[in-house]
């Protein structure tokens, strides 16, 4: 039995790939993350796919950036596969953009506010204004509510200062940076386990590699939805 609040990123290199894995899955999981690093790979027509065949919720994760013209073509254009979500940067004039784009679809745009990558060292690097990461979360996140977001993508560290905002109201909050019990790391930052993630306030959870790199992908999915559980 799935259980859509884990969603399983398909960093993978191509759409070969990327249905071996879903065929190993087979019903336990029933949403699917598709991201740049799929693009050229046949990564739209996996999305499509997956939702018009195989009846599984897609986000895709473009994380798109440019001016609010290019922005609303391009969200129009991605609405018309009728996905589930779609990421954008937290900015507000980008958010609105996104807003104008899918409008008359179902597909939810969610605002980046940090990417779980990062620490303040990198912020430093990147010229980010001073304070601590979570507060820059909770502002960039509050801002991109109030631009007309439908949710965010955050770590689950700060998951629980941005539900408690009054512009989070009825809003997704989706985390990626989460590892099972005894997993690696790698270039994660800011970090939880599954149930940490859900109890602090998150709809859903984003884990790829702990999944995609097991020798059975398929029980350790099955192993994480038993960790959101408790």
């Amino acid at each position: 039995m799935s259980d859509d609040r884990l969603i399983v990123a398909l960093d993978v290199p191509n759409i070969i790939a990327g249905m071996d894995i879903v065929n190993k899955l087979g019903e336990t999981v029933s949403f699917y993350k598709i991201g740049l690093g799929m693009l050229t790979g046949g990564g739209l027509a996996l999305a499509d796919e997956l939702k018009q065949e195989h009846s599984k919720r897609i986000f895709l994760d473009l994380k798109l950036f440019d001016i609010g013209a290019t922005i609303e073509a391009a969200v129009k254009g991605i609405a018309k596969y009728e996905l589930d979500f779609l990421t954008v940067h937290g900015d507000p004039s980008v958010v609105n953009a996104a807003k104008e784009g899918a409008a008359g679809s179902n597909l939810k745009i969610l605002a980046v506010t940090i990417l779980t990558s990062l620490d303040r060292e990198d912020l430093n690097d990147n010229l980010y204004k001073s304070g601590e990461i979570s507060d820059l979360v909770v502002e960039r996140a509050g801002r991109a509510f109030e631009a007309g977001a439908d949710g965010i993508i955050a770590s689950p560290l700060e998951s629980n200062k941005i539900r408690d905002l009054d512009s989070a109201s009825g809003k997704l909050i989706i985390t990626p940076g989460v590892r099972p019990k005894g997993s690696e790391t790698e270039d994660q930052k800011r970090i939880s386990t599954p149930h940490f993630a859900i109890q602090n306030g998150a709809n859903h959870i984003v884990v790829g590699r702990p999944i995609l790199r097991s020798s059975n992908p398929k029980k350790a999915a099955q192993e994480i939805v038993s960790e959101i559980n408790g």
